[in-house]
C-alpha cells in the first residue's frame, strides 16, 4: 500500500495547499472599509468557519472514533504455536524409584502448585518464603517497573484525544508616534484608544485615526489552542501496542523474579540444612576419633600401643577438626543470604535453623505437558512479549513513511481593556488543516523499517532459543533427580556398611585385636560415607526444587498465567481485568487513582514545596 501512497505524493502536496487555503482563516482581521470602519463580507469558501460548535464537536468525536477503530498498518502479532514434542526425554519417565521405598511419582499433565515449596512439609521454610515475598526489594523493584511501563502506555494513549492548551497573554506597549504603526491588527484599530479625556472620565472614546497615540496602552489576548492528529494509518495504535507489550514484559519479568526468589530461598534453605547436617555428622565422627585416641593413650601407658600409633590417630583427629571451620563459614553465608532474600539486614537473622532430617521429599511431582510449558515459563512468556513489541515496531516504522494529517485550531479574543473582551468584534479564531508527507528522506525511513523487521527476526530467534533452553532445563532436572536418587541409595548403603565396620573395629580395638591402621581406615571411610550421603540427599532435594523452577513454578498472578495467547491483534479485556497491578485494556487513557501533584507511594513530602502540598485547594 505504501508504494501506491508514494505515487500519490505530488497530489498530496496539492491537497495540502488546498486544505491550507480552505481551512486557514489567517488572522481573521477586521477589514476596514473607509471611515465607518465597517467589516467586509467574508469569501464564500470560508463558510467552513461558520459551522456550529456542536457540529465541530461531532466532527472531532468522529475523528477520534475513526482513529481508535480504524485499520493499522503493519503485521498483527500471532503467538507462536506450541512445540510439537511428546516429552522432555527420549523415554517416558513416570517414576523415580529407590530400593528403600522412597519412590517419587511424576504426574504427567499435572498443574504445578502455586506454593510448590509447601511440598517439602516444613513450616519454617513456608514462613521464610512468605516473609520473603512480602519484604523482598527485588520484587518491589519489579512491581515498580510494571507501573513505569503502564503509565508510559497511558501517556501514549493521550494522543488519541485532542490536545488543548490555554495561552493567555497581557502586554504593556509604548508605540512611537513618528511612524505609522502598520503592524497593529486592523481589528484593534476599531476599538477605543485611551486619551487624556478618557483616562480622567474612564469613558471610552472611539478612535478617529489609525495611528495609536504616543502614550502607553495594554493589550490583553486570551487564546485557546487545539491540535489533533487523526491516527489514519494506526501508527499511534501500534505505538500503544508496543508499550503494552513492554508492560507485558515487565509483568512476566516480575513473575520470573518471583520464581527465582522463591527458588533461591528454598535452595538456600536446603543448602543450609545440608551444611548443618554435614557439620553435625563430622562432629560425631570427631567424637568417635577422640574416644579412639583416648583409648590408645591408655594402651600406651600399659604398653599395649606405641607412641607412633597414638600420634597417627591424633593426626587424623586434627585433620577432621580442620573440616569444621569451612562448614561454619558456608553456614554463616547461607544464613546471610536467607536474611537478605527476606528483605532484612544481616543483623536481624531468624532463629529458625534448617536440618536435613526436617525436609521431606514430595511423593508426587506434577510435570506439565511440553505443549503447555511455553505458557507456564515466565521467561518464555517474556520472550513472546518481546516478539509482540518487535512486531508493533514494524507497524510504527511503516506508519512513519505515510502522510500525516494535522488539524489545528486557535480561538480567543484581544482588547485594550479586560471589559472589552466580552464585546462583539474582539473574537478571533484560526483553523488550519495540513498534511505532512515524507517524500525523500535519504532512505532513512525505509532503512528503519528494514531494521524493525530484522529486530523481529532477532526476537523470533531468541524466543525459539528460550523455548529450547526451557526444555533443556526440565530434562536436566529430571536426569539430575534420577542420578542423585541413585546416589542417595548408594551412599546410604555405603554409610551402613562403613558404620557396621567401624563398630566392629572399635570393639576389637579395646582388646588390642586390630591394628591402628584398620581403625584409621574405618573412621575415615565412615566419615566420607556419611558426608556423601548427606550431600546426595541435599542434591536430591535441590533437584526437586530445581524441577519446580524449570517447570515454571507457581505464579503470584494466576490470572496472568492463564491469559490466552494474543492472536490476530485481539484484546482480551475480560481476562486482563483480573490481572494484578495497574491495567487498562482500553485504547483511551484512564484517570489516575491519585491525580494530585504529590505522587502516591513512598514519596517524601518534604521534597515538595509547601504551596504545592495542599493540592485540594
Amino acid at each position: 500500500m505504501h508504494h501506491i501512497i508514494e505515487r500519490l505524493i505530488p497530489k498530496l502536496f496539492l491537497l495540502e495547499n488546498s486544505l491550507s487555503y480552505l481551512f486557514d482563516n489567517g488572522d481573521l482581521k477586521t477589514a476596514c472599509a473607509g471611515k465607518n470602519n465597517k467589516r467586509m463580507n467574508r469569501p464564500k469558501h470560508r463558510l467552513f468557519i461558520g459551522l456550529r460548535k456542536s457540529s465541530a464537536a461531532f466532527a472531532m468525536a468522529v475523528c477520534v472514533c475513526i482513529s481508535i477503530t480504524g485499520c493499522a498498518v503493519g503485521p498483527n502479532f500471532n503467538s507462536p504455536e506450541a512445540p510439537d514434542a511428546s516429552g522432555y526425554t527420549p523415554e517416558n519417565i513416570s517414576r523415580i524409584s529407590e530400593n528403600n521405598g522412597g519412590d517419587i511419582k511424576l504426574v504427567n499433565a499435572g498443574e504445578v502448585p502455586e506454593k510448590w515449596w509447601e511440598t517439602f512439609h516444613n513450616k519454617k521454610l513456608n514462613g521464610l518464603v512468605t516473609n520473603a515475598i512480602q519484604h523482598n526489594q527485588t520484587l518491589e523493584a519489579a512491581e515498580a517497573s510494571i507501573r513505569v511501563a503502564y503509565f508510559n502506555a497511558e501517556a501514549q494513549k493521550g494522543f488519541f484525544l485532542p490536545q488543548i492548551g490555554l495561552t493567555p497573554s497581557i502586554s504593556a506597549n509604548l508605540p512611537s508616534n513618528l511612524f505609522a504603526n502598520s503592524v497593529l491588527n486592523q481589528k484593534l484599530n476599531s476599538q477605543s484608544y485611551p486619551n487624556a479625556g478618557s483616562v480622567l472620565s474612564n469613558i471610552a472614546v472611539p478612535s478617529t485615526t489609525a495611528t495609536p497615540p504616543p502614550w502607553d496602552y495594554r493589550l490583553i489576548t486570551p487564546t485557546m489552542a487545539i491540535s489533533y492528529t487523526p491516527d489514519v494509518w494506526g501508527k499511534y495504535r501500534r505505538t500503544v501496542e508496543s508499550l503494552e507489550a513492554q508492560q507485558d514484559v515487565a509483568r512476566y519479568q516480575l513473575e520470573g523474579a518471583y520464581l527465582a526468589m522463591t527458588s533461591n530461598v528454598a535452595l538456600t534453605a536446603i543448602m543450609e540444612a545440608s551444611l548443618r547436617s554435614q557439620y553435625e555428622a563430622i562432629e560425631g565422627v570427631i567424637k568417635i576419633m577422640y574416644e579412639a585416641l583416648d583409648t590408645l593413650r591408655k594402651q600406651l601407658n600399659v604398653g599395649w600401643a606405641s607412641e607412633a600409633d597414638v600420634l597417627t590417630q591424633e593426626a587424623l583427629y586434627a585433620q577432621a577438626k580442620q573440616l569444621l571451620p569451612p562448614l561454619q563459614k558456608q553456614i554463616a553465608l547461607a544464613r546471610n543470604l536467607l536474611t537478605a532474600l527476606g528483605g532484612d539486614y544481616t543483623s536481624a537473622q531468624s532463629s529458625d535453623l534448617f536440618k536435613l532430617s526436617e525436609l521431606r521429599l514430595p511423593k508426587n511431582i506434577p510435570v506439565v505437558m511440553p505443549s503447555k510449558l511455553v505458557r507456564q515459563r515466565p521467561d518464555v512468556r517474556a520472550a513472546e512479549a518481546n516478539m509482540h513489541d518487535a512486531a508493533a515496531q514494524i507497524g510504527i516504522a511503516i506508519g512513519t513513511r505515510l502522510p500525516e494529517f494535522n488539524i489545528n485550531a486557535l480561538g480567543g479574543a484581544d482588547a485594550y481593556h479586560f471589559e472589552y473582551l466580552f464585546q462583539s468584534g474582539t473574537t478571533l479564531y484560526n483553523i488550519i488543516g495540513g498534511v505532512n508527507a515524507p517524500v525523500f528522506q535519504g532512505f532513512t525511513l525505509l532503512n528503519r523499517q528494514k531494521a524493525a523487521e530484522a529486530n523481529f527476526d532477532q526476537a523470533n530467534a531468541l524466543y525459539r532459543s528460550t523455548v529450547i533452553q526451557a526444555f533443556r532445563d526440565v530434562a536436566d532436572m529430571l536426569r539430575s533427580l534420577q542420578a542423585d536418587t541413585k546416589a542417595v541409595e548408594a551412599a546410604t548403603y555405603s554409610e551402613r556398611v562403613a558404620k557396621k565396620q567401624l563398630e566392629i573395629i572399635r570393639a576389637e580395638m579395646k582388646i588390642g585385636a586390630v591394628s591402628v591402621l584398620m581403625l584409621l581406615n574405618a573412621q575415615n571411610n565412615y566419615m566420607m560415607a556419611t558426608v556423601s550421603r548427606i550431600q546426595a540427599q541435599g542434591n536430591q532435594l535441590a533437584d526437586v526444587a530445581g524441577l519446580f523452577m524449570a517447570l515454571g513454578g507457581g505464579w503470584s498472578d494466576q490470572v496472568l498465567k492463564k491469559l490466552p495467547p494474543n492472536t490476530n491483534g485481539a484484546r482480551f479485556s475480560d481476562s486482563v481485568a483480573g490481572v494484578k497491578a495497574p491495567v487498562n485494556p482500553s485504547l483511551l487513557p484512564k484517570m489516575p487513582d491519585n491525580p494530585n501533584l504529590i505522587p502516591s507511594g513512598s514519596w517524601n513530602p518534604s521534597l515538595t514545596p509547601a504551596f504545592l502540598q495542599n493540592t485540594q485547594n
